[in-house]
């Protein structure tokens, strides 16, 4: 049984109170039952192998039924009133992983569905959106999935995959030079740097300290497009704060490399999917 994230899977299993529960799942009707995904909202499905892995950990086998569904997976699908795809499973099973399996099909769809719009925006301009760190502990590895699906690309997934030189590292150390100073006696040759920047006076710094990765944080358009005229051979210019759907058309500007984009996986906007049960 090829099950993608078991542990965590398992987890959130545990934390839905069957290991409290045995009388009831044991009691539940193993009958075969038909189960019916509808599509009730426009979306780009994603999260389909989290879906299929609640069922098979409860089933305990591998459902070739449900392996058909991962074609799916990063597909645009359409609102509609009939069944999207059918399958089978023993009634107990069905009833028990229902909830879990489709909010996790629904919360990375939701993510993969606003990604996918945002990147199809920026993609004439040769921006890539990228999601944050503001992800949710235990889902952190399924939110940054969902964006790639959604033809996204993932920012740091831990606090040392980059090295990010921000304002408390600035406050503590005395600035930039000195914060990259401690960043380089950490000995790793291969790791990079980037320097969140607040204003045109630690753009200049970073830049004659060799830095080549620039997060500007907060910087209207008009400063963007300067900072962009700033840009020398090798530098990637990245921008962050507060750009998501609404105001995103602003910030695509030619010479920006990455709009990274935080409600991605905080706040992104729900989808509509459900699952109904027939008995055979």
């Amino acid at each position: 049984m090829d099950v993608i994230f078991k542990a965590e899977l398992e987890s959130f299993l545990r934390e839905d109170g069957l290991e409290a529960h045995w009388p009831y799942w044991l009691s539940l009707p193993q009958d075969l039952v038909e189960c019916q995904i509808f599509i009730k909202s426009d979306l780009v499905l994603s999260g389909v192998p989290f879906f299929q892995g609640v069922f098979e950990l409860l089933a305990g086998t591998r459902s070739e039924e449900l392996m058909g569904l991962r074609r799916y997976e990063g597909e645009k699908l359409k609102e509609n009133k009939l069944p999207f795809f059918t399958f089978k499973m023993p009634f107990g099973v069905a009833l028990t992983a229902e909830r879990l399996a489709l909010n996790l099909l629904s919360h990375c769809s939701a993510i993969a569905t606003e990604t996918r719009a945002l990147a199809e925006r920026a993609r004439p301009f040769g921006i890539k959106i990228l999601e944050t760190r503001k992800t949710l502990p235990g889902l952190k590895a399924f939110q940054k999935y969902a964006v790639h699906v959604g033809g996204g690309y993932n920012h740091r997934t831990t606090q040392t995959d980059v090295w990010m030189i921000k304002d408390n590292h600035k406050s503590f150390f005395g600035g930039i030079a000195e914060a990259l100073d401690f960043f380089n006696t950490q000995g790793a040759l291969y790791q990079n740097t980037i320097v969140e920047i607040h204003n045109f006076k630690e753009l200049e710094d970073a830049m004659a300290l060799g830095v080549k990765h620039f997060l500007l944080d907060n910087f209207t358009p008009e400063q963007i497009r300067k900072a962009v005229e700033m840009k020398k051979e090798n530098m990637i210019i990245e921008l962050s704060g507060g750009i998501n759907d609404s105001n995103l058309d602003s910030f695509l500007i030619l010479g920006v490399d990455a709009i990274s984009v935080g409600s991605l996986t905080y706040a992104p906007k729900a989808v509509d999917i459900s699952l109904k049960i027939k008995r055979i």
